[in-house]
Order: structure tokens, then C-alpha cells, then sequence
């Protein structure tokens, strides 16, 4: 559903959304090691998740990447999505012809609106502080 560069993304920033409510900074390398992912990669996506106002870096010795504890309820797992991977999984054809909307639906459009409806409901409606607080009860872990 999401590309292999989204589904980082998302994890890091859980991760470091965890580490927010202890207000604590994260290292590039600990992110990395974190989520399984090669360092320079995961450095890509958290540019892209900085340039988008969802991460702050701090630079020097002590630097590394945090998210203001405040912000966590307001940055939705959407916002991810669209900082990394743009709009199109809300808005193309789930068969990725350029020529599908309502007044030329492809075979599969009215079947895929209501679940891009959906899907868009709960990344619009699901923010970090509630996912985090979900992860830090340790029914799953962000590692594979």
C-alpha cells in the first residue's frame, strides 16, 4: 500500500515520536538501527520529514532528530504519507491509469474510492501521540 520509503518514514517517526515524550533527542544512526534500515537511506527520509515542519534536526555533538512532545497530537500518519509519497494514494486510480476519475472511472474506481476514503479517514484521524502511546504498550514493535 505505502512505498518501502513511506513505511520507513512512518516508522521513524513513531520512533522518534516515542522518544518525544521523554523529550528526548534521537541520533540519525539510532533511528536506523531502530527501524532496520541502512543509515544513508533513512537519512533521505528524514530530510524529506524535516523539510515538511513533521521532524525538527538539531546540528553539532549533541544533535540528532526530536519532534516538540506538544506537536504529537497534532501531526496525523497523513501528513507522513504525504511528505513521502505525495497525494497519489489519495487521489490516483488503483490501477494507475492517468485517465480515471468519476466521469471515466476505470474498472476498479468505485470499488477503490470508498477504500482510499477509508484509508484517508484513518491516516487523517490517526496522530502520533495515539500511535506512539499504542506502541509503548508493547503489542508490536517497529523492527522486523
Amino acid at each position: 500500500m505505502f512505498s518501502k520509503t513511506c513505511e520507513y518514514g512512518i516508522k521513524a517517526t513513531l520512533f522518534i515520536a516515542k522518544k518525544a515524550q521523554m523529550e528526548e533527542r534521537v541520533s540519525l544512526s539510532d533511528i536506523a538501527t531502530a527501524i532496520n534500515s541502512p543509515v544513508a537511506f533513512t537519512a533521505k527520509i528524514l530530510q524529506l520529514l524535516v523539510k515538511a515542519d513533521i521532524l525538527d534536526s538539531i546540528k553539532g555533538p549533541r544533535g540528532g532528530f526530536e519532534i516538540d512532545k506538544d506537536r504529537l497530537s497534532s501531526i496525523t500518519l497523513k501528513q507522513i504519507v504525504l511528505a513521502i509519497d505525495g497525494d497519489q494514494l489519495f487521489s490516483g486510480c488503483a490501477l494507475g491509469l492517468t485517465a480515471c476519475d468519476d466521469s471515466k472511472p476505470c474498472p476498479l474506481h468505485d470499488k477503490f474510492v470508498i477504500i482510499r476514503d477509508a484509508l484517508n479517514d484513518t491516516l487523517e484521524n490517526s496522530n502520533l501521540l495515539d500511535v506512539a502511546l499504542e506502541l509503548n504498550k508493547g503489542l508490536t514493535v517497529l523492527k522486523r
